[in-house]
């Protein structure tokens, strides 16, 4: 199984998230996305609706589901976690669809 390991920043945006979930989803690899909670709160926001729309392709047993404006292959053994570290200056607090 490939793991990806990336280290976030308030730079990333949720179209370059969206392409990582797409070979994610593709690849059926995992992916740990360090100090998540260093990326902005609207892209967070973002992020969260691409998360549940995998997640509920997941859980329909889809083979193919539509992800931000394409077909994608879904690979049901993908999986995504991520690492934190609340209460330093610049981290984001989690909007409340991803908690």
């Amino acid at each position: 199984k490939q793991c990806v390991v990336f280290n976030c920043s308030d730079g990333l945006d949720y179209k370059a998230m969206g392409k990582f979930f797409k070979g994610l989803c593709t690849a059926g690899a995992w992916a740990c996305f360090d100090e998540f909670n260093r990326i902005d709160i609207e892209v967070l926001s973002v992020i969260a609706q691409q998360m549940l729309n995998i997640q509920n392709a997941i859980m329909g047993n889809k083979e193919v589901f539509e992800f931000e404006g394409s077909m994608v292959r879904l690979d049901p053994t993908t999986s995504t976690f991520i690492t934190m570290n609340p209460g330093y200056a610049g981290r984001t607090e989690l909007p409340d669809n991803l908690k």
